[in-house]
């Protein structure tokens, strides 16, 4: 037991922590609690105070030696002009100290002599003048490259993004739009000042670019990738014919797996089935070269049906990606109405030789005539379309082709999920392709909502309807002011009847 006399002359404490007699007046020292943790910071500062040094809960302008731990100079500095407004601080500014200084003291017993390795460094050349860069509003008046400076704090927000889209909350279009706006800056977030004037950044998407800057990720976004609820989501999702809503109703029956589905006993559709047994494939990038294989395959197989037609690959791979989750080709022919009655023979021309293992086929339900501004926003899925799979041969492949074959020869039971039974060869890939015939004239729409991205399209809808009073689909575009369709042989001619600059395909990766 401590003597009662000793406890009356130590009873004043802060924050539980007994502080002790003060031997030390003129040091005022201040624990950094950044990257130190709270738990070490109690710690340091109970021991300094049993010690006899004077230790702060709080930074303030009478505090002498500030101490962290792994942080910079630099880092140190940036924080205490934040807590101390311009022109605030009279007097001499606190010693900026590594946490050597302090254990050495704490050793000691005493505030030891302060050296050079003691003190952070901070830069002597001028501090880089903070970068604001102004942006429109619309992600269709942006230029938006491929490769851009962000990617840590884009692939945050796109995280964020489909988790509220497993959710089916409206948090996925706000961090989309906010991931667009750093995907379009010219230079990396540094710091939050960077973001000064920037559009579509609510504060939980600046709360978050705002702990990956300071602490170099975000623990929402890392809880998200390691929760159950994300990592079933994204595997069901992955099954071509499945939505959210179908997935979250597997998830909340116990499935987490495509193998889990396909030993559930559910009644699976023909898309699903076909989802299911090529579930691996389907979820490998698409190359671009596995992509002009398949574009040489449907060329030849609509020049032997429709000669003269024109075929073009559209999607990200037009906007310069080097692989993808999907192939999406356009075909037309330049005299209007020839393209009738194709699909059906091209579909057949490439089952009779065995590159078919699933397609759907679309009529065409789009009819100018009676549609005009009434129409829908998204016509995009109203072409005569053909959703399918394509066998495509990979010569000289081997078991070894495939990164996911040691695992399902390990799944003997299983062999209904994957696209081959154990043993059977590599030597084939199942790909999925998107076959859409336009007629000519809504051939410059249909290119401009095929090419993509998604958030761009729909941010050139908005700004037709909320700036330009039209109505813009794949298909036409219609003024409401003027009660009439404007005619477009280009895309070029589209971006000049919304008053827009030309963008070209692969600037528009919103």
């Amino acid at each position: 037991m401590v003597p009662l006399k000793r406890r009356k002359t130590n009873s004043n404490s802060a924050g539980g922590v007994d502080v002790g007699v003060t031997k030390f007046p003129d040091v005022v020292i201040f624990l950094l609690e950044r990257r130190m943790g709270a738990s070490r910071k109690s710690f340091l500062t109970g021991l300094g105070r049993r010690k006899g040094f004077r230790v702060e809960e709080c930074y303030s302008q009478c505090v002498t030696h500030v101490v962290s731990e792994n942080n910079s100079g630099d880092e140190v500095r940036d924080w205490l002009e934040a807590q101390t407004p311009a022109g605030g601080r009279t007097g001499v500014s606190p010693y900026q100290l590594d946490i050597s200084w302090y254990t050495e003291s704490m050793g000691m017993g005493r505030p030891v002599d302060i050296q050079d390795r003691h003190q952070l460094q901070v830069r002597a050349e001028p501090r880089p003048i903070a970068m604001v860069t102004t942006l429109n509003g619309y992600a269709c008046q942006r230029r938006t490259p491929l490769q851009h400076h962000n990617a840590v704090l884009t692939d945050a927000l796109l995280v964020l993004a489909e988790k509220a889209e497993f959710s089916e909350n409206e948090g996925r279009s706000v961090a989309l739009r906010a991931a667009s706006v750093l995907k379009a800056l010219p230079h990396t977030v540094i710091n939050m000042e960077n973001l000064q004037g920037l559009p579509c950044l609510g504060e939980h998407s600046q709360r978050v670019i705002k702990e990956i800057l300071e602490d170099g990720k975000s623990r929402e976004v890392e809880a998200a990738l390691h929760s159950e609820q994300y990592q079933a989501m994204k595997a069901l999702t992955g099954i071509f014919g499945v939505g959210v809503k179908t997935a979250d109703r597997w998830f909340r029956e116990g499935l987490r797996h495509p193998s889990d589905v396909a030993s559930s006993g559910h009644r699976l559709n023909h898309t699903q089935q076909a989802g299911i047994q090529h579930y691996d494939d389907l979820n490998m990038p698409v190359t671009k070269a596995e992509a002009d294989a398949i574009g040489q395959i449907v060329k030849e197989a609509v020049q032997a049906v429709l000669p003269g037609a024109e075929i073009i690959l559209t999607g990200g791979f037009r906007r310069g990606k080097p692989t993808g989750h999907d192939v999406d080709f356009l075909i037309t022919h330049p005299e209007e109405g020839k393209e009738e009655g194709l699909m059906p023979k091209v579909v057949s021309w490439l089952e009779a030789r065995g590159l078919l293992l699933y397609q759907k086929t679309n009529r065409n339900s789009y009819l100018e005539a009676t549609e005009g501004s009434a129409r829908p926003p998204n016509n995009m899925d109203r072409f005569e379309r053909s959703f399918s799979i394509f066998r495509l041969d990979m010569p000289g492949a081997g078991p070894e082709r495939h990164p996911q074959a040691a695992l399902l020869e390990q799944a003997q039971d299983d062999s209904s999920v994957g696209g081959r039974r154990v043993g059977e060869s590599w030597d084939w890939k199942a790909v999925r392709v998107d076959l859409v015939v336009t007629p000519f004239s809504q051939f410059a729409f249909a290119l401009l909502g095929w090419t993509g991205s998604q958030l761009f399209e729909r941010e050139l809808r908005r700004w037709a309807g909320q700036e330009k009073h039209m109505s813009l689909s794949s298909h036409a575009l219609y003024d409401s002011k003027q009660k009439r369709y404007l005619r477009a042989s280009c895309e070029e001619e589209i971006f000049a009847h919304l008053g827009l600059e030309f963008i070209p395909p692969c600037e528009r990766n919103a």
